[in-house]
């Protein structure tokens, strides 16, 4: 049995999805008994409190006064025209974060998602190539897959994410994002955002304070207040990412490349709802 506190996010999360596709007017078919609405709100919740398992979130969800049984193709179909107006329903809930973040500290960071076992490497079918091969410094082990970089508030909401190949660098993904933050903002990251280039030209072009942990042969030395500053905000995203992970299945089940980062997207909507 789910908790009645859940029973009541699921409402909480159709309610604003709902309000959220009434208030772009995005257009229906009237005749559709499963509305684009409970769609994308059973592939949230598949996200919360499944694994990202569909076919448990419909059975859990048909109980439900308003909800039917969806055969899975026809969801997933529909959830797959469906990923431009969730991604842009992150988008629009990450700019009204971003607009009542009054201390204006950001953090960011990657964390990979496997595809598959190392010794599956030669069986994947989703993915093929040496440039989805990366290493996991935190585990000390190598992955295939995509590197996920997320950029979160100081209490660990994200705000902004990207997917690159499991060999780009933290630096490199860097280069290559499109940092939307407001002026004046502050941007913590760890020492492998140390570009003295990047840290310039962001504060020059978009006026960001980047500021990365230094290490210890840095010409930009901290002062210890300042090391101890970075160090206390950047446990917040050790915890968000760790929360994320909780979220993932041992391996996330996916038909294609495409369906694969759908999930990825619906795992961080997930969290950031709730």
């Amino acid at each position: 049995m789910l908790s009645d506190t859940f029973s009541d996010n699921v409402l909480i999360i159709y309610c604003f999805v709902d309000d959220f596709l009434q208030g772009i007017n995005t257009k229906t078919d009237k005749q559709r008994k499963f509305t684009d609405a409970q769609v994308i709100t059973t592939a949230l919740i598949a996200a919360k409190k499944f694994k990202g398992n569909y076919h448990t979130a419909l059975d859990f969800l048909a109980s439900y006064e308003g909800f039917y049984r969806l055969d899975k193709g026809v969801f997933s179909m529909r959830l797959h025209r469906l990923k431009p107006i969730i991604e842009l329903i992150f988008k629009h809930l990450s700019h009204t974060i971003k607009s009542l973040n009054i201390s204006k500290n950001y953090i960011i960071d990657t964390f990979p998602v496997a595809v598959c076992r190392n010794i599956r490497i030669k069986n994947c079918r989703l993915l093929t190539g040496e440039n989805y091969r990366g290493f996991n410094n935190s585990k000390k082990e190598w992955f295939y897959g995509f590197k996920i970089q997320i950029i979160t508030t100081e209490d660990g909401i994200p705000v902004q994410f990207d997917v690159f190949c499991g060999e780009t660098g933290d630096v490199t993904a860097f280069q290559c994002t499109q940092i939307n933050l407001e002026e004046g903002s502050n941007l913590y990251g760890d020492k492998a955002y140390n570009d003295y280039n990047e840290e310039d030209l962001l504060y020059e072009c978009e006026q960001i304070y980047l500021k990365p942990h230094r290490k210890s042969n840095s010409k930009r030395k901290d002062l210890p207040f300042q090391a101890f500053l970075k160090s206390h905000i950047r446990k917040q995203i050790e915890n968000s990412f760790s929360m994320i992970t909780d979220l993932l299945p041992r391996h996330i089940h996916a038909t294609s490349t495409e369906g694969f980062l759908l999930k990825i997207l619906l795992f961080v909507l997930a969290f950031t709802i709730l």
